[in-house]
């Protein structure tokens, strides 16, 4: 297109004019696009001033074909209203799409893992936080910025880890990804740059984290997990493994806290080792009877990266996390993010820092934790009375329980809750090469809104007391 030195105001509108004959050019390109449906009826066109500016032609050349156009039909002119696409120019019909088989709509009641209560998210205070975030932000908050994020989220996020997690944190070491998954990509990167080649896992745990490990060429040694949570005292004291990850909080999905002598357990390897921990702070939020388990991280912040998240404590959709990393690692991550810097929008970093910093968050925690709690009670309650065979374990935090079956029964559990429109997951489903297999389901009781939840209930009971009974 042709620059001008005036501003064209209205729609833009793209137009490909082909032939030497300029009007006839316009005509059929404009006229192409209404039959094609590309414009669609009722469409306003830019006024003949603005569209003559931006495709560098005269006006009155836009000016005469838009009036063919009217007397034909296409368009229609009002005074008042502009010029739009005619109502009755209707498009030409598409070729029909090839036919699927319709998909299922999905259960109608969902335990599965990895979600909150959505209907809980704080839309408004949300809202509120991100007006006096937008308003207050300085103009370079819009650019790409520091690839380790908002300098305001990562201060507020220092003042609150410390205060809430135990967290040994300055700002100048927090890291803010878009995701636990994305922060650990970053993190085994950064390893494999520094030539660690194998990484310790829990034997419980996410296969898809396990996979991210393994697709990026790291070597997996398993711990097994009992009722102390994963045997760190199990890890090679001399080299071999460069790296542990750990949910010593709350162990997923077992739900057991690390205990105090694999807490030290793991602290003496790695400094015995030059290994790192990391720590995935999974629900670390939520406890309900016991008093909060601080952060592994506090005890050797330069042996252990620390990883949070938003995901349960608000929304996975949110795309916010952080990581805490030792000092001299901060280079290595930055350096991991290379060009493709995957950060959440400056704005939402913001509006978080805003959310933090008003206590708005704090005050959203403590009443998204006495829901759960009194959903956990529900849940505990009606299994004691309507299905006695089984055993709930991993109650004293999280958004999740495990359910204890007969030996042999998990298969036959899983599926006939599926038979009832339930979707629910089976510990072996959380399972590498674990040493204690057992029969049981991981039960995500925080995630049905409020009208499912008394139908998921009923139904996980019915399922359990049929199956068990068997």
């Amino acid at each position: 297109m042709r620059e001008t030195g005036a501003i064209s105001a209205g729609a833009d509108l793209f137009l490909e004019l082909k032939g030497h004959r300029l009007r006839a050019g316009f005509v059929k390109a404009l006229r192409d696009a209404v039959r094609s449906g590309r414009l669609a009826p009722g469409t306003r066109l830019p006024s003949s001033r603005s569209l003559a500016a931006d495709l560098g032609i005269a006006r009155n050349t836009v000016a005469d074909s838009y009036a063919e156009l009217v007397a034909e039909g296409w368009l229609t002119a009002r005074q008042g209203s502009g010029t739009r696409v005619a109502v009755r120019a209707e498009p030409r019909a598409r070729p029909a799409a090839p036919r699927t088989r319709p998909t299922a709509s999905g259960p109608t009641y969902n335990l599965l893992l990895g979600s909150p209560n959505l209907a809980e998210f704080p839309r408004e205070l949300w809202l509120a936080a991100a007006r006096r975030a937008l308003t207050a932000a300085p103009n370079e908050a819009f650019a790409l910025g520091d690839a380790l994020g908002r300098v305001e989220l990562r201060t507020a996020l220092a003042g609150y880890l410390a205060r809430a997690r135990g967290v040994d944190v300055e700002p100048g070491r927090v890291i803010i990804c878009s995701g636990f998954h994305h922060g650990l990509q970053l993190v085994a990167t950064a390893l494999l740059a520094r030539g660690v080649g194998t990484l310790a896992v829990e034997a419980y745990g996410l296969d898809i984290y396990r996979d991210l490990l393994a697709d990026l060429g790291l070597r997996l040694l398993s711990l097994a997990v009992d009722e102390r949570g994963a045997r760190t005292d199990d890890l090679p004291p001399r080299g071999g493994v460069g790296a542990v990850l750990l949910t010593p909080a709350h162990q997923f999905p077992t739900g057991v806290a690390l205990h105090p002598e694999r807490r030290a357990a793991a602290i003496d390897w790695a400094r015995s080792t030059g290994g790192l921990i990391l720590e995935d702070d999974y629900d670390g939020e939520f406890r309900y009877d016991r008093e909060p388990v601080g952060a592994l991280q506090g005890l050797d912040p330069e042996r252990v990266v620390y990883f949070g998240t938003v995901s349960k404590s608000l929304a996975p959709g949110l795309r916010l996390a952080w990581m805490v990393v030792p000092a001299d690692l901060v280079p290595d991550i930055v350096a991991a993010k290379g060009h493709s810097d995957w950060v959440s929008s400056a704005l939402d970093q913001l509006t978080l820092a805003e959310f933090i910093a008003s206590s708005a968050y704090d005050r959203h925690v403590r009443t998204t934790r006495l829901h759960y709690r009194r959903r956990r009670d529900q849940l505990v309650a009606a299994l004691a009375q309507r299905a006695p065979g089984v055993h709930v374990s991993g109650l004293a935090a999280g958004l999740q329980v495990v359910v204890e079956l007969p030996p042999g029964t998990e298969r036959a559990v899983v599926d006939a809750a599926a038979r009832e429109e339930l979707a629910v997951s089976g510990m072996a489903e959380f399972r590498y090469e674990a040493a204690d297999p057992r029969d049981a389901l991981v039960v995500n009781y925080a995630a049905p809104s409020g009208t499912a939840w008394t139908g998921a209930l009923d139904t996980l009971c019915w399922v359990l007391a049929t199956v068990t009974r068997r």
